[in-house]
């Protein structure tokens, strides 16, 4: 938890405000996951801050829903090109790429559980990057 709320910190995914009147924040949630190898041996444990994008209203809060990722007919088409010209290809995981789209539209979310700032503790945060389960 404590690695991906640095994450999000060295992001600026959000900044602290006063919750405007009449907006009601969306909340989020911690999702932890086990990451094992191949052998079924534990390699780490993941934390992930999701948003609660279930309670976002269209029009409102988003325009349309989006996710950038790829396709599997994407992936082919590279490794065609990959074998056809004798290519080398590296895989590399980026841990923050969720984080690197900037929000259009003015979304506000309660303060992570375990993480509220108590100089600040009656702020919301504004989100100024997309984070898991917006849409």
């Amino acid at each position: 938890m404590n690695e991906e709320y640095k994450s999000m910190q060295d992001n600026k995914v959000w900044e602290l405000v006063p919750l405007p009147v009449g907006t009601k924040p969306i909340g989020c949630k911690w999702i932890f996951k086990t990451k094992r190898d191949s052998n079924g041996n534990v390699e780490r444990y993941k934390a992930r801050l999701v948003a609660k994008g279930f309670t976002q209203k269209e029009g409102i809060d988003f325009k349309e829903t989006f996710s950038p990722v790829s396709t599997k007919d994407s992936f082919r088409i590279i490794m065609a090109l990959v074998a056809h010209y004798d290519l080398e290809l590296h895989q590399m995981d980026v841990k923050t790429a969720f984080l690197n789209g900037d929000i259009d539209e003015t979304i506000y979310m309660v303060q992570p559980e375990n993480f509220v700032s108590e100089d600040s503790k009656n702020m919301v945060c504004k989100l100024t990057k997309f984070i898991y389960g917006l849409k």
